[in-house]
């Protein structure tokens, strides 16, 4: 196992319920601005829990963050921000909208590197030129769609221009987070797809490498993506899509899926993602979609390299055991496949109607943000990421 220093401090309220307790969590003196996207939060009774909880705070309103946030929209913030200065961020949402908190946060205290003032600095600096967060504003979180874990890690992903870029700061990990599983019963089937699908690529991605002897984390990695191979399917179905019990189990398993535990002491291998991220920016594609066309690609062209770590998965999390070692490996790819299948996502680029002619588009943009070296061993060129699309194809 490799060294790691493991620390999350989010505190997490989960249940039915549990909205209430911002009224306690957030501070009574502070000045809130309350996050959200469209108008999801109202039709599904969160915004008016939400509401009814800060009845006795200063707070103000900021909607219109996008799927995909957009430093555009996110800058408008700043105008509240510094009107009525704001000193607490409340998100309410999905991934995109507490990704969209954390950068609102940092870029509220951002002054760049221009010497002796702020004037000309762009905060979107922190993800194009990674600079670093030296102070935000304290966020907390009420979680309505399970997929990313940003309710407690400290990563984010915003958009400008069609460049979709990750930047990650401990000081932007939310203080708390609420989540309650019966507000995701309003959740399409699209946005239940998305959320499973994501979950599952972020705990492959921290498990699927190489072997460090982390059996801890291994073991809660298999566990995790056996509970969304069996839950995730039920919230698709009329028979249990209402059941609170599937939906609690997909919540808490996308919230441990990110928020830092099975990824300490382990390598980690983030091509899938860096790869999806440009077919989100370039063709606006979902997310989640992203990957579950990239993820078998990566695993049927990294087949050697994660070779035992292949075995292991199709064994432990398939329970396959008979056939030589490609047929198991090849089986597990398979089943995979299969799974996202079943939670209605694509798994080709044909799918989304793309071809050979956009993979050049696709390994310049990957050029341009610098990710030539990809991969838990950073041997992931562009040739290679060129040789990941075409077996996307």
């Amino acid at each position: 196992m490799l060294n790691f220093n493991f620390q999350n401090p989010t505190n997490i309220h989960f249940g039915e319920g549990q909205i209430a307790v911002i009224a306690k969590e957030v501070p009574l003196n502070a000045k809130v601005l309350v996050v959200y996207g469209g108008g999801s939060v109202k039709s599904n009774g969160v915004y008016q829990q939400v509401i009814d909880a800060l009845s006795e705070h200063i707070f103000f309103e900021f909607s219109g963050i996008e799927p995909n946030p957009t430093y555009d929209t996110l800058m408008k913030a700043q105008e509240i921000i510094k009107a009525e200065n704001i000193d607490y961020l409340l998100a309410v949402g999905g991934g995109s909208v507490v990704d969209g908190a954390k950068f609102i946060a940092a870029a509220a205290f951002f002054e760049g590197n221009v010497e002796g003032s702020s004037e000309g600095s762009d905060p979107w600096d922190i993800l194009a030129k990674q600079q670093a967060v030296t102070k935000a504003l304290p966020i907390g979180a009420i979680l309505t769609l399970p997929a990313t874990g940003s309710e407690s890690n400290g990563n984010s992903v915003v958009t400008r221009d069609g460049n979709k870029l990750p930047f990650s700061s401990p000081l932007v990990r939310p203080l708390f987070a609420v989540l309650d599983p019966s507000v995701t019963l309003s959740l399409s089937d699209r946005q239940i797809s998305n959320g499973v699908v994501d979950a599952f690529v972020h705990t492959i991605e921290q498990y699927l490498t190489y072997s460090v002897n982390g059996k801890v984390q291994d073991r809660f990695s298999e566990g995790l993506l056996q509970t969304l191979i069996e839950e995730g399917p039920k919230a698709l179905v009329p028979a249990t899509k209402e059941n609170l019990d599937v939906r609690a189990n997909i919540m808490w398993s996308a919230t441990m899926a990110l928020n830092g535990l099975i990824g300490a002491g382990v390598p980690q291998d983030w091509s899938t993602h860096m790869i999806g991220h440009e077919l989100t920016g370039a063709f606006g594609i979902d997310h989640a979609r992203t990957l579950s066309i990239v993820l078998p690609a990566v695993m049927k062209v990294r087949k050697e390299q994660k070779r035992e770590k292949l075995l292991q998965y199709a064994s432990r999390v398939w329970q396959i055991t008979e056939g030589d070692d490609n047929a198991r490996i090849d089986q597990a790819i398979s089943l995979t496949e299969e799974f996202f299948e079943k939670m209605q996502v694509p798994t080709r680029l044909s799918d989304v109607n793309l071809s050979s002619n956009d993979i050049d588009l696709l390994l310049e943009r990957l050029a341009q943000h610098g990710m030539t070296a990809l991969g838990e061993q950073s041997d992931i060129t562009l040739a290679i990421s060129r040789e990941i699309l075409t077996k996307a194809l």
